[in-house]
């Protein structure tokens, strides 16, 4: 699983540079160097997450995160003001700091949540949820950063050219490749913990539970299927879309046709078992007809034991394709598009 949300990340060329800190190009080029350790190390953080690694797992590497925060922090502070000037300085260790408290608190209730969520449907739509505000945070401090910067680039005639360093290039193709996983890990999510439940159920055979189950994957496969109409394949690769699609597909089949003939024989097993029953305790005052009822109802329980089974098999069969399916391609989709960063 990879539940981690990023922020896009501009950095900028200054075309006037001089060699002192007089310079306001010369000033910000310092000030954005300031931040490049901290940055680097938060781009290790997330790409080790979406890598295959659960949160709790990277957790040495949040602290190290933090750490690079608080040298970062130390740095910036250092930094004297630009001619009496503090708005850009003060406008870095703002960001700094919101850094420290998202780490420091947010990614930590990431780390708490992550053991909930693949318990329920609602924990993982809590814990993508906690994701999609952090990164909010986080998008929102960058800009508050970046309109300051450009304020104080015009404030002292500094031309800034938009270029990416491979860090921020990163940083955005991380981003967007979230909101694209995410969404159709979630419409995957649903309809795997719902045939889990059924699974469950079914092993307890409370036919109640199932029927309950079956609905709600039914109509799960049904509603996601749709939504998964309206996504957009990343960078022009669709394979996480087609193989999510597969895996629904597959789903929509169970509940909507396999699941009613497996209930079906459910029943039938309770019936019989009654039948059985009352046919034991009849004992030697059996008639002709009880014994002849009997039969006929034993010789349709092992024909529906026989579809029960293969109609079980086939099920388990498709399953196991399309879980490790959409688990094979979500790595590679993964590996394929999501930047490696140390």
């Amino acid at each position: 699983m990879k539940y981690t949300f990023l922020f896009s990340f501009l950095f900028y060329s200054l075309s006037s540079f001089a060699q002192d800190m007089d310079n306001p190009g010369t000033y910000m080029t310092t000030f954005s160097k300031t931040m490049d350790a901290m940055n680097a190390k938060y781009m290790a953080y997330t790409s080790a997450a979406a890598h295959g690694h659960r949160a709790r797992k990277v957790e040495k590497l949040r602290q190290e995160v933090l750490d690079n925060i608080t040298d970062c922090r130390y740095k910036m502070t250092d930094l004297p003001m630009y001619k009496g000037d503090n708005t850009l300085r003060q406008a870095g260790i703002d960001y700094i700091k919101l850094l420290y408290i998202i780490f420091n608190q947010d990614y930590k209730k990431i780390v708490d949540v992550e053991e909930l969520a693949e318990q329920s449907v609602d924990e993982m739509q809590i814990y993508l949820l906690l994701h999609e505000k952090v990164s909010q945070k986080l998008a929102g401090g960058w800009a508050d950063l970046d309109n300051v910067s450009k304020s104080f680039a015009d404030k002292y005639h500094v031309t800034l050219t938009h270029q990416e360093t491979p860090l921020g290039q990163k940083l955005e193709t991380a981003d967007k490749l979230d909101k694209h996983s995410n969404a159709v890990y979630l419409a995957f999510f649903k309809c795997n913990w719902e045939d889990n439940q059924m699974v469950k159920a079914m092993n307890d055979k409370k036919v109640n539970d199932i029927e309950q189950a079956r609905s709600a994957l039914a109509s799960y496969a049904a509603q996601d299927l749709k939504s998964l109409d309206t996504l957009k394949p990343f960078e022009g690769d669709a394979t996480l879309i087609l193989s999510c699609r597969r895996a629904l597909q597959f789903y929509q089949q169970e509940a909507d046709k396999d699941i009613p003939k497996m209930i079906d024989f459910y029943l039938k097993e309770e019936e019989f078992e009654k039948l059985k029953n009352n046919f034991d305790v009849k004992g030697n005052n059996r008639t002709k007809d009880d014994v002849d009822a009997y039969n006929k109802a034993l010789n349709e329980f092992n024909a529906s034991v026989k579809v029960f089974n293969q109609t079980n098999q086939k099920v388990n069969a498709a399953r196991s394709l399309a879980v490790n399916d959409f688990n094979d391609t979500e790595k590679k989709f993964s590996d394929e598009h999501m930047p490696h960063y140390r």
